[in-house]
């Protein structure tokens, strides 16, 4: 096989016989003149022989097989391919290979987004053949000096590896670069200077009932739904009524997409008395709708708006009238895992605000008081602290309903309610009761 010499005669299109009239597959091609196969491949052309020789067509038909393997890209080379054409590469093949079953993007896929930018950044210009162990670990130090706690940076080191085991499976690298990678151990707690993440625990039921106010009515019976199916909040935003099985006492809600979904695993969240009666008025919408829309929210605190209006309507702006045309943020038939824990996070801001000797003063904004958290370090902390203490995230809501259970139906049951395969992932969420051991104790001890 061989590309177009400069002096080869052009072939003319209109005059080819063509094998294969695919429109996502490069044909085979007869140039008349020569009568030589060829085909063209991202604009290059490689001529493959005497046309009418079977080999010419094995020739073909292996190009071919290459080209699709590589994600319908020719083969690079492995000794002048740079990080930032890798990285390129890579991040086509991520977007249509992270993906869930119904074709949506997944969260590991912003993950890699931003550690691509962050790889670019320090070794864009930099062969990747020539990518080894200290540059892993000097890219794992960045991610250290930015904060990120230690899990964080192993699961990102562990990406990390990830894209050069493809370029390696794809002969886009050496195959030593990925195997010297391995030799990178992640972090061990105790072990070095990195950041512990904190523990999740579930959240006191008066922060969750001090919000509520400050909510919206899709909002906390969302809250409430995970409270009493220790479903994740992702599960429960996208729910519809054609996804809930009513046959029985105990409704069934099959999530359409759930984290294991790609594992092929099923996840079946049961609804009992109280969640029925929750998501009840929420199903009076055609089968294929979403039960909790930002849009009907948004309608319904419009309209509250308007109720509690005083100025006449024959003064002022009339309902409707101060609208944008083309608004730069539109609303979303149903809620993601971002907007509902937007909103949590919004309502603890209402909730909890801020003490007098931490918040803003008479007077002083919003940008100005910015400006003197950044000057003033200890300020900065106390702030931190403040909301640590008084904020939570939706994620929380989960491991209170698996205490819980695991509290009063034992393990294996909450295991089953939480969709977990192993025992061992659900102690991770059910904080272990020790009032048991403490009546043990009492007699025994």
């Amino acid at each position: 096989m061989s590309t177009l010499p400069p002096d080869a005669p052009v072939p003319d299109p209109a005059c080819d016989v063509q094998e294969n009239r695919s429109k996502n597959t490069p044909s085979l091609c007869r140039h008349k003149k020569t009568n030589q196969g060829y085909v063209i491949i991202d604009g290059r052309w490689f001529y493959l022989g005497d046309y009418d020789q079977p080999r010419t067509k094995q020739r073909y038909h292996q190009l071919i097989a290459e080209w699709l393997a590589c994600g319908r890209m020719l083969p690079q080379d492995k000794n002048t391919l740079t990080i930032i054409e890798l990285a390129d590469l890579f991040w086509q093949y991520a977007k249509t290979y992270y993906v869930s079953p119904t074709g949506k993007p997944t969260t590991e896929l912003a993950h890699f987004k931003q550690l691509l930018k962050m790889i670019k950044k320090l070794y864009g210009f930099s062969k990747a053949a020539d990518f080894g162990p200290l540059a892993l670990k000097a890219l794992r130090q960045e991610m250290i000096d930015k904060g990120w706690c230690r899990i964080n940076v192993n699961h990102h080191v562990g990406r990390i590896k990830r894209i050069f085991r493809w370029a390696t499976e794809n002969e886009l690298v050496p195959g030593n670069s990925y195997h010297s990678l391995q030799a990178v151990v992640g972090l061990k707690r105790g072990h070095c200077q990195v950041r512990e993440g904190r523990t999740v625990r579930p959240v006191p039921m008066h922060m969750v009932e001090a919000i509520r106010p400050f909510v919206s009515q899709q909002v906390w019976a969302i809250i409430q739904l995970q409270l009493f199916t220790a479903a994740r909040s992702g599960e429960i935003v996208i729910m519809r009524p054609c996804d809930i099985d009513r046959s029985g006492k105990i409704w069934v809600y099959k999530p359409t997409d759930h984290k294991t979904a790609y594992r092929g695993h099923e996840r079946n969240i049961y609804m009992g008395p109280n969640a029925q009666k929750i998501v009840t008025k929420y199903l009076l919408r055609p089968g294929e709708a979403y039960c909790f829309s930002p849009i009907e929210a948004e309608a319904a605190r419009r309209e509250k708006m308007h109720e509690d209006r005083d100025t006449p309507l024959s003064c002022g702006n009339k309902p409707g009238s101060n609208r944008k045309d083309k608004p730069s943020r539109l609303r979303h038939d149903h809620y993601d895992p971002q907007s509902y824990g937007n909103a949590i996070a919004q309502a603890c801001e209402r909730a909890f605000p801020l003490p007098e000797n931490l918040g803003r003063k008479k007077g002083e904004s919003r940008d100005a008081f910015f400006k003197r958290l950044k000057k003033d370090p200890d300020l900065r902390e106390q702030v931190k602290q403040w909301r640590r203490e008084h904020r939570w995230h939706p994620h929380q809501l989960r491991h209170n309903a698996a205490t819980e259970l695991r509290k009063e139906f034992g393990l294996e049951s909450a295991r089953i309610i939480l969709g977990h395969r192993s025992s061992a992932v659900t102690t991770i969420y059910a904080e272990e009761d020790n009032r048991r051991a403490l009546e043990v104790m009492a007699k025994f001890g």
